[in-house]
């Protein structure tokens, strides 16, 4: 998978090794070209052919450089936008995810992958076309070397690299699986970080910053520890790998004495054995480091995978089907729904209703009662399990998901806004809005008013998830944001409860002027939300308990009559 991201920068990619390639065979004849300018310059008093040779020695040592310098650059081109292309594509498809898909891998381990996890395939990227390249070379090359000036004393480097070899599959044997677990509990900091940071106003409020710190100690140390123990094992490799050179020089040094006792070998040969053992056992360590950061790399590889080869559960259909007419129509016939993975219990079971164009449905039920599920079907933010939902006669699983959600507009319950301004919020719904149809959206919404009290009015900053405004001025937001869409249908997903009676009702009565022709789905948990509905639909253990307008029933319905009287003894201003 890494090579299709590398293949559009191929030829940085080659020019990487071929950089390293000069770096690698100046680092290789250096050794060599000093044991001549001691044997044939230095020893003889040679000047002439000390200053030729030197020249020689300064040339190759500034085209190392230079091979050094060019393999890095290219090197780091290549990793950052292959990382770059693969972080884009990994975004793109969680754009596509639906929420089962998102509630199958978390937030918090999305961000850990689209973060550390690719940060970790780039940085392998960028060793392998360095160090994959170098080590090899320098290993080889120093082997080649040393068995052209002595194949007895080169047998040493060959006992180096097996006893070498055989310690670092050990080590790495054991360290691959906690590194599998350091980016596991990488996800649990994540999580319990993200949670405290979104919450810090109710951490606040309830004085609970000191329960919050203990946790996110507690899965920083698990993280800590569990990292620890996997570098542990790694830290092993430097003092085996210096013990393994150690005793190679002295086996050099004992060896390679006897010999020049007895004439067969000189002295600066010694020296230059000693330089190719050192290079060539470096460069194995190198070569262990990134097979160590290859085999790490590999687990986020999997996990980057695991994300791009999620099958989406809803797509487009193959031929998608437009509809004659584009008023509002919705008709649930049989549907039932349950999540999956869940307890196997349907959400919803059984439900049929019809809610004509221009209608408004208010939904009612106790928590739990499957309410947001009903309404987050339309959009197809969840897929039904059994029957079937048309909107103008299509069903909605035949619509291009683009043009279905442009036709139905939802205002979740939990309201979400971005960092920028408020005009930039509102125009979420429809970016090519003009700043008339922005203002006559904001009022429609009861927000004009409160955005012009404000010292910037529409081109006020908001913050992250708009906290510098009230939840009922976000909610007015966010309503605007999906009236400007100018939807057939629009789902009020509870989102009023943060919002004044009074503000509630004058949103309502606005939007019988401005949206007169759309269908409105009204989830309420207050009947004075609801009770001028054209159809109430009162919802009860997943099923429909009941359906009518308000004085049907209250007249039929004891389901609907028990939360009318508990909320008028609770206080609840039910006539407006």
């Amino acid at each position: 998978m890494i090579l299709k991201y590398i293949k559009p920068y191929g030829k940085l990619a080659i020019l990487s090794p071929l950089f390293m390639l000069i770096e690698s065979s100046a680092e290789l004849i250096m050794p060599k070209l000093m044991t001549l300018l001691i044997n044939h310059g230095v020893a003889t008093s040679n000047s002439n052919y000390i200053i030729k040779l030197g020249a020689v020695m300064i040339l190759i040592a500034f085209l190392g450089i230079i091979g050094g310098i060019g393999c890095l650059i290219t090197a780091s081109i290549v990793s950052q936008k292959a990382g770059t292309d693969l972080r884009k594509d990994l975004f793109m498809k969680i754009q596509d995810f639906s929420f089962h898909n998102i509630d199958t891998f978390q937030t918090p381990s999305l961000i850990t992958r689209l973060t550390n996890d690719i940060t970790q395939i780039q940085m392998v990227i960028l060793m392998s076309l360095r160090m994959l390249i170098r080590a090899p070379l320098l290993c080889f090359g120093s082997l080649i070397m040393a068995f052209t000036m002595n194949a007895k004393i080169a047998l040493i480097f060959i006992i180096a690299i097996v006893i070498l070899g055989f310690v670092v599959f050990l080590i790495m044997g054991k360290a691959m699986p906690k590194f599998r677990m350091v980016q596991e509990k990488l996800d649990g900091v994540n999580t319990v970080m993200r949670e405290c940071l979104a919450g810090m106003r109710v951490v606040k409020a309830f004085v609970r910053h000191d329960y919050e710190i203990e946790k996110f100690n507690t899965a920083n140390e698990d993280y800590k520890t569990t990292n620890v123990k996997a570098f542990r094992i790694v830290v092993f490799m430097l003092p085996a790998m210096m013990l393994i050179l150690n005793v190679s020089v002295i086996a050099i040094l004992w060896f390679g004495g006897a010999q020049v006792y007895h004439g067969t070998m000189k002295i600066e040969e010694i020296m230059a054995f000693i330089t190719y053992l050192m290079q060539m056992i470096m460069s194995l360590m190198m070569l262990a480091m990134v097979f160590m950061y290859i085999s790490r790399a590999q687990i986020s590889l999997n996990r980057v995978k695991e994300v791009l080869n999620e099958e989406i559960d809803i797509v487009d259909p193959v031929n998608p089907v437009s509809p004659e007419k584009n008023a509002g129509d919705v008709a649930f016939e049989n549907v039932s729904f349950r999540y999956e993975g869940g307890s196997g219990e349907p959400v919803l079971e059984g439900i049929s209703f019809v809610a004509n164009a221009g209608e408004t449905i208010g939904i009612l039920g106790e928590t739990g009662s499957g309410k947001s599920t009903l309404v987050n079907l339309m959009p197809r933010l969840y897929d039904v399990s059994q029957g079937k939902i048309n909107i103008d006669g299509v069903d909605v699983r035949d619509y291009a998901i683009h043009e279905l959600r442009k036709k139905v507009a939802v205002i979740l319950q939990e309201t979400i806004l971005f960092t920028g301004t408020i005009r930039d919020n509102i125009k979420w719904g429809n970016k090519d809005a003009t700043e008339e149809e922005v203002i006559t959206a904001a009022k429609a919404a009861q927000a004009h008013e409160f955005i012009m009290e404000l010292p910037n009015g529409y081109d006020t900053e908001l913050g992250q998830k708009g906290v510098n405004v009230s939840g009922g001025q976000k909610q007015r937001i966010s309503i605007a944001r999906a009236l400007i869409q100018n939807p057939s249908i629009i789902v009020f997903d509870d989102s009023t409860s943060a919002v004044d009676s009074l503000t509630e009702k004058n949103i309502r009565q606005s939007m019988k002027k401005s949206h007169s022709h759309c269908t409105k789905f009204i989830i309420g948990q207050k009947i004075s939300s609801i009770r001028d509905a054209d159809k109430i639909i009162v919802m009860k253990d997943g099923k429909i308990a009941a359906e009518g307008n308000h004085n049907i029933l209250m007249e039929t319905s004891l389901d609907y009559q028990e939360i009318y009287y508990s909320q008028m003894k609770k206080g609840v201003v039910l006539d407006e």
